[in-house]
């Protein structure tokens, strides 16, 4: 393949005329035959990543701290010429590289199918009609449009249109727009602010000014609230066993036995207490749930919002799109002085631009297409010049020219913004308020319509009023996420009538606010008005962001809905940024999770999906953490009380394999989610891990006693009973940790299921007919599955009062 594309820095030297030639291209654009050659000979227009070796990768797995403390475990054992428990180490090390290598893979494998779902698209001109592509399609020569919220897909040489403001702070640092005008270069990457420009494509990939400068993008790694709390309970454990193994050496060097099987032991008691299977189950957790949410049309682009999302209390959704079907439709037409309703259809319909797919611009042209006499005369009119609409000025400009050769101007915008364009705006002003607020009483938007008469004499030719009807979910979602703890707040740019009409229609309060309730108004008094608000009316942008940061503020999780550029900012600031399914590609790249689907009921979708991962994640901690607490304190009081290994290294190294590993299938476990957000209590997590952890010695000294004084077992038989009952009582306390209420009142998945099947199955076999370890029979073996089983039923049932004493909180789950 090919890559003598020209370069950017010689087109930005290089005339328009000059560079179709260089390029074969003419205004018209390509056909689909050629763009496809051209594809072939110059490869699709985005930036290779660099691919990480995967050999590089996988050894990487035995490199860290856990890691580290494994393999000196195998020297220990080689040190010791104790080749069974080097074996076993060693397999346990291959074991860990293995399944973390294999899953993160198959973890990344799966967001990389998602995320190219996000790939933006681009407008662009083949075979003479307006097409929407993929951006990496793009080939040099093509001619594309861009406009208010694209991200610019290639090195574009600007051709035709008066202006563009582009933000080039990704690329150059440089915080203010940039202005571009015809002959400039827009850079790839870059997010059109303002304005509109058709484009000729110059570079496209790595040839692009983006892809010579930046070789690597990657996105910066965070840390979420999640992740930290559990970062933090690993920690725990780690200084738990830590703390307790060093009071075992101090003690027995005090004995004086031997110190070389001493530490051989303790590094491999430290090796079963801390959580190996954590970071795998983390990421298959994610990326299971990242699945999930795209079959409910919702694509993750940041693993981490799916945790944040857990904890969302907040929602500040967006009107237009989200909470109504963003189907404008034009519901009537108000004339002023002697001027029709077909007129404002004509003058409005001339100041559209039907390739742009503007909904706005979409009603008016379907309502005047609708009419013959109007789609006549619009036949005597050339548009010779078209403003785009700039959400600065707020309206759209076009100029005209008749079958006579007479010049006028056309607008449409925002009704106050056309009023001041009127001479007569003293005169009319009273009438446009009053219209305008007849149309927002019935939940219609407004919009003015104005042509010149003369030399830049501006005539107010009347208002259409655009209805957006509510979906006819939103105002059931809305109900369902309130009763999810979820507080909806309406944010819209439209009039104050419209946000309290649309507000009661779908069930929220109507106590909808406006900008000035709370902008420059001091910090208290405007965290207090937006925490009372049931939304906002008349916003700008910067409002948005306002909003966001003060609900945070007030200890909130805050998602946010947007679809516009000038959303990006409280996307980004967001707990939970979310682009709604009509987004502009700078919206996409902001938010945290992209809909495919419009409407509300989605977003409960991933807002269900979350706070089952959360739950999975919950319950993993809580049986990590009685497991360490129960193996770690047993095995100390053994050793400082009756002076005897209850078992061996090689026993606890099976444990951490037969009984960790396979727990990541709880990524696929059945729970069921919480009906208020959910935060860590680390004081129920602690205080049930420590409560099944105390139980679980108590359980294990008992049928000590029963093996050691009652049946009279030889020492290494009794090691073999011990070993059996911690390891199918290990995986028993995975049901009761799953559940607040009995084991039996949530199906487990049959992943789970399976896996702790298959392991105790082994592990019995082991020491039933002494395969590593010393054999004992199936009496012994039937006798320590009844023993565990029936206090696993005692223990069950102490779970339920310990969580009704321990918590105060009425929470529900559901299915």
């Amino acid at each position: 393949m090919e890559q003598n594309q020209l370069t950017t820095e010689k087109a930005k030297k290089t005339s328009i005329n000059e560079l179709f030639q260089t390029l074969s291209a003419s205004k018209k654009g390509l056909s689909s035959s050629e763009a496809d050659k051209r594809l072939q000979k110059y490869g699709p227009n985005d930036i290779p990543k660099k691919k990480v070796n995967p050999v590089l990768k996988f050894l990487s797995y035995f490199w860290g701290p856990i890691p580290f403390m494994i393999e000196a475990a195998v020297v220990m054992s080689a040190v010791l010429h104790d080749m069974a428990s080097f074996g076993i180490i060693l397999l346990l090390l291959f074991m860990n590289a293995i399944v973390g290598f294999w899953e993160e893979r198959q973890a990344g494998n799966a967001i990389e199918a998602l995320q190219k779902k996000l790939s933006p698209s681009a407008r662009v001109l083949r075979d003479g009609t307006w097409v929407q592509k993929p951006s990496k399609e793009l080939v040099p020569g093509d001619i594309v449009r861009l406009r208010l919220g694209d991200i610019v897909p290639a090195d574009i040489k600007l051709v035709e249109g008066d202006y563009l403001q582009a933000d080039e702070s990704a690329l150059t640092g440089e915080s203010l727009p940039v202005e571009k005008h015809s002959s400039d270069i827009a850079y790839s990457s870059s997010t059109v602010k303002q304005g509109e420009m058709m484009g000729l494509v110059v570079s496209t990939g790595a040839n692009t000014f983006f892809g010579e400068t930046t070789k690597l993008v990657e996105e910066a790694k965070t840390t979420s609230h999640f992740q930290k709390a559990v970062v933090r309970i690993g920690d725990y454990l780690i200084i738990l066993a830590v703390a307790l193994v060093g009071v075992i050496l101090l003690v027995s060097i005090f004995r004086q036995q031997d110190i070389l099987t001493l530490i051989q032991f303790s590094l491999v008691l430290l090796v079963a207490s801390i959580p190996a299977a954590l970071p795998a189950v983390l990421s298959v957790t994610m990326a299971i749930g990242a699945i999930a949410l795209s079959k409910k049309e919702a694509i993750v682009s940041r693993m981490v919002s799916i945790e944040e999302l857990a904890g969302m209390d907040v929602l500040c959704a967006d009107k237009t799109g989200t909470i109504t079907e963003n189907k404008l439709t034009v519901a009537e037409l108000r004339p002023f002085e002697n001027n029709k309703e077909n007129d404002i259809l004509l003058y409005g319909t001339l100041a559209s631009r039907e390739e742009d797919k503007d909904p706005i611009d979409d009603a008016i042209i379907a309502k005047t297409k609708s009419i013959a006499m109007v789609t006549k005369d619009l036949g005597q009119y050339t548009v010779t010049k078209f403003e785009p609409f700039d959400p600065v000025v707020k309206r759209t400009v076009g100029t005209i020219k008749d079958s006579q050769g007479n010049q006028f101007k056309v607008a449409k915008g925002a009704p106050q913004v056309i009023l001041d364009l009127d001479s007569n705006k003293d005169q009319i002003k009273d009438k446009v308020s009053e219209d305008v607020n007849n149309f927002a009483e019935k939940g219609y938007r407004a919009l003015g319509i104005a042509k010149t008469i003369g030399k830049d004499k501006w005539k107010y030719i009347g208002l259409i009023a655009l209805h957006d009807p509510p979906r006819k979910d939103s105002a059931e979602t809305i109900k369902t996420a309130q009763d999810m703890g979820v507080n909806v707040k309406m944010v819209t740019g439209d009039h104050i009538a419209i946000g309290k009409e649309v507000a009661k229609e779908v069930g929220l309060g109507t106590n909808i606010i406006l900008p000035d309730s709370f902008a420059e108004k001091p910090d208290r008094t405007a965290k207090k008005v937006i925490e009372e608000a049931d939304g906002f009316a008349e916003v700008f942008p910067e409002h948005k962001f306002n909003i966001v940061e003060s609900l945070q503020d007030n200890g909130h999780f805050v998602g946010m809905t947007g679809d516009g550029v000038n959303d990006a900012p409280a996307l980004k600031k967001a707990d939970a940024g979310i682009a709604v399914a009509s987004a502009t590609d700078a919206a996409k790249s902001a938010a945290d999770i992209v809909l495919t689907k419009e409407g509300l009921s989605v977003i409960i979708d991933a807002i269900k999906e979350s706070r089952k991962i959360f739950q999975r994640m919950n319950n993993y901690s809580k049986y990590r953490l009685s497991e360490t607490i129960r193996i770690i304190l047993f095995m100390t009081l053994s050793i400082l009380i009756f002076q005897f290994y209850p078992i061996t290294p090689l026993m606890i190294v099976l444990l951490a394999i037969l009984n960790d590993l396979p727990i990541i299938t709880i990524a696929y476990d059945n729970v069921r989610f919480s009906d208020q957000p959910e935060r860590w209590n680390m004081r129920t997590v602690l205080g049930i891990a420590t409560f099944l952890g105390i139980i679980g010695v108590f359980v294990t000294f008992g049928i000590f006693y029963i093996g050691l004084v009652v049946l009279k077992l030889d020492v290494t038989i009794l090691q073999s009973f011990i070993y059996l009952k911690l390891s199918v009582a290990g995986h028993l306390t995975v049901f009761v940790a799953r559940t607040r209420d009995h084991f039996w009142t949530i199906r487990p998945a049959k992943q789970l299921l399976l896996a702790v099947v298959l392991t105790q199955l082994t592990a019995t076999l082991i020491t039933v007919y002494g395969i590593l370890l010393p054999a004992m029979g199936w009496g012994l073996a039937l006798f320590v599955w009844g023993y565990a089983f029936l206090l696993f039923l005692v223990t069950d049932f102490l779970k339920v009062y310990f969580y009704k004493v321990l918590d105060h909180t009425d929470i529900k789950f559901h299915k």
